[in-house]
């Protein structure tokens, strides 16, 4: 890896690491801020500077991605609140409606990240690209044919496509690899969320509000998720962080103690300022790693797997029940998401493993699409959407995480990295839709062969992934010589008794 570290010693170069990375942590001495606070107050001090980070950026942050994911997915209410028969779609165009968003998601991720890598402002980048998106919204409200409504969701995705892999540079920025799985888990939870409240907010806006002023319900669902949008933007502008070098909210100790502890973490520092940031260097290391062509697959396995969270209410609205009642069917099974996913990733935090929290999730994706293709029972059919969406949430969260653990600098690889697994990862957005056809309803055998197909792909890649890194951290422990955790002790108290914290390990 590229680094301004002039103690850092280069790992000797094998066949599965990118040429220049290195991995192996040198001793460093505590900063001078630092230096004369006593271990114990440190660990204290990292403690409440997690906590201070956890209002200060996990929230805002989960907040936007409520109001992404509902501005992205309004359309699937919207087809069950009249859009279809309004506008005159075919079956075809409108799931032409629903895919070309990620057209421009995926076309904007990789460049999104390198130019918020090279600026490192995200208190201002994020903000001002929801607000924008937030306006798109609002103006797919006021569409009145298929041109309209194909042009609003392809800006309204091209737009939205700084949001996420945005956020996982944030938050790779601040929290160390052991702190990253739950708190990616509780971003993504906020997409989970949205996705069981927009039945409920949906519902009432169709209920409530259809005719209204003259305009139809789904007019309004646009019009008012995306004004909620707008008003959110302007708020979080004034609470989110940057990077802990150019953060000004915290104290010149809290950013001491923010840089040195994702030092300790993996042995480099993390971004530093603009002058010290390549667009494309970054992109170039990332596409020259063999790592990178296995967390690409595992990532879209269970990203295209999900692609049925837009269908989810069509699907559910097969069960036979009314237009409000299918609304509020599809929320239970996104909050089941919710606490599965924060549970998983709060083990695989406190744990350091990553394959069996990946996999075993997956199998109960797998488990849900098979039961749902194969009956029309109806109460075993709500019991396959339960087990579905949490399996291929939870790995996803996962996942991601695990990419980034994997290849953690420079940190203009990273947002490369997860740019990119993310982009190529909702590839299957833009197929998705097609698979679900109504004449294939109520069991939609295709989709459902297809996502479990999909998810066994991903479950088949983490293994061989499993034991590639298993392999590089054997080689890793020949080179260094030391026995793995042998002292025991903690980043902070190995520094101050002179020794140099054990060298950077894969987790798996």
């Amino acid at each position: 890896m590229d680094t301004n570290n002039d103690t850092k010693t280069e790992a000797p170069q094998e066949s599965f690491q990118a040429k220049g990375e290195s991995h192996v942590v040198g001793a460093r001495e505590l900063p001078p801020l630092l230096r004369d606070i006593p271990a114990e107050e440190l660990e204290k001090m990292q403690r409440k500077l997690v906590r201070k980070l956890d209002l200060r950026l996990m929230a805002p942050l989960i907040l936007m991605y409520i109001m992404n994911y509902l501005d992205r997915n309004a359309i699937a209410a919207a087809k069950i609140s009249g859009i279809v028969e309004d506008l005159r779609l075919t079956d075809s165009q409108f799931q032409t409606c629903v895919s070309i968003l990620f057209v421009g998601y995926i076309l904007m991720q990789v460049p999104s990240n390198l130019v918020l890598n090279k600026i490192g402002r995200p208190a201002i980048y994020l903000p001002a690209c929801m607000a924008v998106w937030g306006v798109l919204c609002a103006c797919a409200g006021a569409v009145h044919n298929f041109g309209g409504l194909v042009a609003a969701r392809f800006l309204l995705g091209f737009v939205e496509a700084a949001y996420f892999p945005g956020c996982m540079v944030c938050l790779t920025a601040w929290y160390t690899r052991k702190e990253l799985a739950f708190r990616t888990a509780l971003l993504y939870c906020g997409s989970l969320v949205s996705g069981a409240f927009s039945g409920l907010i949906a519902a009432g806006i169709t209920h409530d509000l259809d005719g209204a002023m003259g305009l139809k319900a789904w007019r309004w669902l646009f019009i008012i998720e995306g004004a909620m949008t707008v008003a959110l933007a302007l708020c979080v502008f004034f609470v989110l962080p940057d990077f802990p070098v150019n953060t000004k909210w915290i104290s010149p100790v809290e950013r001491e103690l923010a840089t040195w502890r994702l030092y300790a973490d993996v042995g480099e520092d993390d971004w530093i300022d603009s002058e010290h940031e390549s667009l494309f260097t970054g992109l170039k290391q990332c596409v020259r790693d063999p790592k990178t062509y296995v967390t690409i697959p595992l990532i879209f396995g269970v990203v295209s797997s999900g692609t049925i969270n837009s269908y989810f209410p069509s699907v559910v609205s097969t069960l036979g029940y009314a237009r409000t009642e299918t609304l509020l069917l599809t929320a239970p099974p996104y909050l089941l998401s919710c606490i599965v996913a924060l549970g998983v990733a709060l083990n695989a935090d406190r744990t350091g493993e990553r394959y069996l929290h990946f996999t075993v999730p997956v199998w109960f994706s797998i488990a849900g699409f098979v039961i749902s293709a194969a009956t029309t029972n109806l109460g075993a059919r709500y019991f396959s959407m339960m087990i579905m969406l949490p399996g291929v949430y939870t790995a996803f969260t996962i996942g991601l995480t695990w990419a980034a653990n994997t290849m953690p600098r420079p940190p203009a690889k990273r947002a490369a990295l997860l740019a990119l697994c993310n982009a190529c990862a909702n590839c299957s957005s833009i197929y998705g839709p097609y698979l679900y056809p109504a004449s294939t309803a109520p069991r939609y055998l295709i989709a459902m062969g297809v996502n479990a197909g999909t998810a066994l792909m991903s479950i088949i890649v983490a293994t061989g992934f499993m034991i590639m890194l298993r392999r590089l951290n054997k080689k890793l422990d020949r080179e260094e010589g030391l026995d793995l955790d042998a002292s025991g002790e903690t980043d902070v108290a190995a520094q101050r008794h002179g020794h140099a914290p054990r060298g950077f390990r894969y987790l798996y």
